[in-house]
């Protein structure tokens, strides 16, 4: 396993970590807040951003117009299932979804969860940190590497590692600052 390629799954690994932090809401509406969603459309769970364009009009309005009239009950009963806690206002053609103002409770119940899923991001790095480094001892088993560079191979894996639980952190606090500032 080359070193590029393990930094590679550890930048995939924070991208993916920044995308759950950004499908948690500030107090600004954010079209990104739709992304988990899927809807049943003609038998299919299809992403919401597939079926509809999703605008911001003003900072605490979401606008969704759907391409195809039909789905917008669909669309509604999806929005309502969801565990984004906004509650779908319909008038025919077009789906508006007010974003109040965060109470203080429900915005340290956000950092929570945003702690939790940089926690997840930081084990997932852990996890390919723990394959790489089992990799390189097969390879010194197999004598494929010397003791010394699997050392050093080890080390600087370890250096990757310690670098992306820094990013992963480093953006879990600007979340937290976002979600905190009123």
């Amino acid at each position: 396993m080359k070193l590029a390629d393990i930094e590679d799954h550890m930048q995939k690994t924070v991208e993916a970590t920044q995308r759950s932090f950004n499908t948690i809401r500030t107090g600004r509406a954010n079209p990104s807040l739709l992304d988990r969603i899927t809807v049943e459309y003609y038998g299919t769970e299809t992403p919401l951003k597939q079926l509809a364009n999703i605008s911001v009009p003003d900072s605490s309005t979401l606008t969704i117009q759907p391409y195809d009239r039909g789905s917008v009950s669909a669309i509604e009963k999806a929005i309502s299932l969801s565990d984004i806690g906004l509650t779908p206002n319909n008038d025919g053609s077009t789906i508006r979804l007010n974003i109040p103002q965060l109470t203080n409770d429900r915005r340290k119940e956000l950092v929570k969860i945003i702690a939790k899923y940089a926690e997840e991001g930081k084990v997932a790095i852990r996890n390919i940190r723990r394959d790489a480094i089992d990799a390189v001892r097969k390879q010194e088993k197999a004598s494929d590497v010397s003791e010394d560079e699997a050392r050093d191979l080890q080390d600087n894996i370890q250096k990757l590692t310690d670098r992306f639980i820094t990013k992963i952190d480093s953006v879990l606090k600007d979340k937290e600052t976002d979600i905190m500032k009123v």
